[in-house]
């Protein structure tokens, strides 16, 4: 935020973040948006600025997780110990695609910033054959994905922002290494290294999010267990159910309290926010 509002304080931030990850946790993927919708309505900028945004955290996200991910491969006696040491293979291969996706995006995003008109342009006329409105969709995502980049105002930026996103996925790699070891089951005993795993397959489950109940998070958490791990199913269940409750869902009464206090319904915010969303796309130039 500093670039647009230098004088936007953290303290101004808290309550749409918890209020908008609440809407995710009970609304699913229709709640998406309500955190750059409440923090634009919160500090008066445009919602395009703060999809922007987002788009450039989940990029800090992947890559940071890469990181991550790539010092568990490589270390010594770090994924290599697993009960079964077959998986080990595959996960060196996912480990290196999700590298490779990561590197090829870092180019991408250093094209992009230093060319993103340019790059739009490219990609509208690239796709335009195949349809006019995907490729002027495309090519206004290539652009809130530059303005996204306009955040990062030089190295020193570049280099905090990159700490507290590999910070802040290392934190919740201890808490499923608290939650995990709460269980006092030897089965359980999984290294922080290893726990990556189940955090890679709970990222991956996510993207089939039910309202309310997630769903696909805990089934690949709980299948990662017992299948990688050798839990045994009763014990894997209530592990994975647990570790979504604690990582995922504990955010809500707090959110709830908040967006009780604000008079802020979260079905409404859903709606306003893919409103807002799908305006803040222009309509495609007409031939």
């Amino acid at each position: 935020m500093r670039p647009v509002r230098p004088k936007t304080s953290v303290t101004e931030l808290v309550s749409p973040t918890l209020v908008g990850f609440t809407g995710l946790a009970l609304l699913g993927r229709a709640g998406e948006f309500i955190r750059p919708y409440l923090i634009a309505r919160r500090t008066d900028l445009p919602f395009s600025s703060q999809l922007a945004v987002w788009a450039v955290e989940r990029i800090f996200d992947v890559g940071a997780f890469a990181v991550l991910m790539a010092l568990a491969i490589f270390l010594p006696s770090a994924l290599q110990s697993i009960p079964h040491p077959e998986y080990y293979q595959r996960f060196r291969e996912a480990g290196f695609i999700l590298i490779a996706v990561v590197a090829a995006t870092a180019v991408a995003a250093a094209i992009i910033g230093r060319n993103g008109e340019k790059a739009a342009k490219w990609i509208e006329s690239r796709f335009s054959h195949l349809s006019a409105n995907l490729g002027h969709k495309l090519a206004e995502r290539v652009r809130e994905f530059g303005m996204g980049l306009n955040t990062i105002h030089g190295p020193v930026s570049f280099f905090w922002l990159t700490v507290v996103s590999v910070g802040m996925w290392y934190m919740i790699a201890l808490a499923y290494h608290e939650v995990t070891h709460s269980y006092g089951d030897a089965a359980l005993e999984i290294p922080v290294s290893q726990l990556l795993i189940l955090i890679f397959a709970s990222m991956l489950g996510s993207m089939l999010q039910l309202p309310a109940v997630g769903g696909g998070s805990q089934v690949t958490t709980i299948a990662t267990l017992s299948s990688v791990f050798d839990v045994p199913p009763e014990l894997a269940a209530s592990c994975g159910i647990l570790l979504w409750l604690v990582t995922f869902f504990a955010v809500v009464p707090t959110g709830l309290l908040l967006a009780h206090h604000e008079r802020l319904s979260l079905r409404k915010l859903s709606v306003e926010s893919h409103h807002r969303e799908e305006e803040s796309q222009p309509s495609p130039p007409v031939s």
